[in-house]
């Protein structure tokens, strides 16, 4: 059965074009105009994965509240921004809500294909149960599985982003020596990124690990330069 995917685009042309080419590559496409058109969808079927413009007509936060909307439904929901807001707070706000991918507007509709193409497989391969895992790396306490992209601390799973997990590998590459924003800048695959959005994605991961351990502490801030994995 083929996935379903929701654009959520307030631009008639843009949202057809996007429609059409995510189609041809075998998807099952559903397209809204507005936050209310996305919700009572919404309340009908979840998507497999939504891409949202924020701004929708005269609701300048809309993108925003969906996700938040949707999150809350199925907190793993692959969720990709897709926006001519490139600000860095509009990247931060979106990250911090929890989306998997934030995409600058134009964008090439191949490449647009290809990151739900591989945004999809990973959410495939995290929902198997597959712990022996040969690509499985262990640090210490920590397990990461570079198929899936999943983190285990303490036999606990955390559920990261694609671009949260790739920081966090280049992190732990080696343990104890610190890692250069500038590394890290390239470990998002992003353009546009800074200090403050690395800050940003630092406070994300460190978030997601304390809430199955309120005592972790193995990420260091290296003040001016960048962080550093201390087991």
């Amino acid at each position: 059965m083929a996935k379903h995917i929701v654009i959520v685009e307030d631009d008639p042309d843009q949202r057809a074009n996007y429609t059409d080419a995510i189609t041809k590559k075998g998807y099952d496409v559903t397209g809204y105009a507005s936050r209310q058109e996305a919700l009572e969808g919404f309340d009908r079927d979840l998507p497999d994965l939504a891409i949202l413009d924020i701004i929708l007509g005269e609701d300048v936060d809309g993108g925003f509240q969906i996700c938040r909307d949707l999150l809350s439904r199925a907190p793993s929901l692959p969720v990709i921004f897709l926006t001519e807001r490139i600000d860095e707070i509009d990247k931060i706000s979106g990250l911090r809500l929890g989306a998997w991918d934030y995409l600058p507007k134009p964008i090439s509709l191949d490449y647009l294909a290809e990151r739900i193409s591989s945004l999809l497989r990973i959410d495939e391969v995290r929902g198997e149960d597959n712990p022996n895992n040969s690509s499985a790396k262990r640090i210490g306490e920590l397990t990461l599985d570079q198929d899936a992209l999943l983190v285990s601390w303490r036999g606990q799973r955390l559920d990261l982003s694609g671009t949260e997990f790739r920081m966090l590998a280049k992190l732990v590459r080696v343990p104890g020596h610190a890692v250069s924003y500038d590394t890290l800048m390239n470990a998002t695959m992003q353009s546009l990124v800074t200090n403050n959005t690395i800050n940003t994605h630092m406070r994300n991961i460190r978030k997601k690990f304390e809430e199955i351990d309120q005592e972790f502490g193995c990420i260091k801030s290296e003040y001016g330069f960048g962080y550093r994995w201390s087991a």
